[in-house]
């Protein structure tokens, strides 16, 4: 990804152009490759606000419990695109995060993704309470944000 900025609205914004690399058989953006980079925006925004120290010292790890995404248009290799992601929700254990995938050139909308993620002890592999302080690193956004 080669640019990214965080809003006050908590939405994290990258734009990067669409390498060879992600393209399937069918000359578009393999769907799989859409999930990894949601998950790779998704560390990229988390560590850019509180990650690396915070997990380190509560000794977990975030782990993915369930993904939903639709795909409204291909995205081919070359085009550029912006990505849009928040944190929808937090409860004790888990977080809802919101993703939106834009041709940026055009405005139209692509994908459009959620992730719960789960808050788990490293050593146990057993849900954790997450921290006061990752809770109060986010401003909860709701995806709304124009590209």
């Amino acid at each position: 990804m080669s640019h990214a900025e965080p809003t006050t609205s908590g939405v994290w914004r990258e734009e990067f152009t669409v390498p060879h690399e992600a393209i399937d058989a069918n000359g578009h953006v393999n769907n799989v490759v859409f999930v990894q980079w949601m998950q790779d925006v998704a560390t990229r925004h988390f560590e850019s606000l509180c990650g690396v120290e915070i997990m380190g010292s509560a000794g977990a790890m975030w782990v993915v419990r369930s993904h939903q995404i639709e795909y409204f248009l291909p995205a081919r290799a070359g085009d550029s695109l912006q990505v849009m992601t928040w944190v929808v929700s937090f409860s004790r254990v888990r977080s809802v995060r919101g993703y939106k995938f834009i041709r940026a050139d055009k405005g139209q909308l692509l994908v459009r993704g959620e992730t719960e993620w789960v808050f788990v002890n490293a050593q146990t592999g057993r849900p954790g309470s997450i921290p006061k302080a990752i809770v109060q690193a986010f401003v909860l956004g709701s995806g709304t944000d124009k590209p």
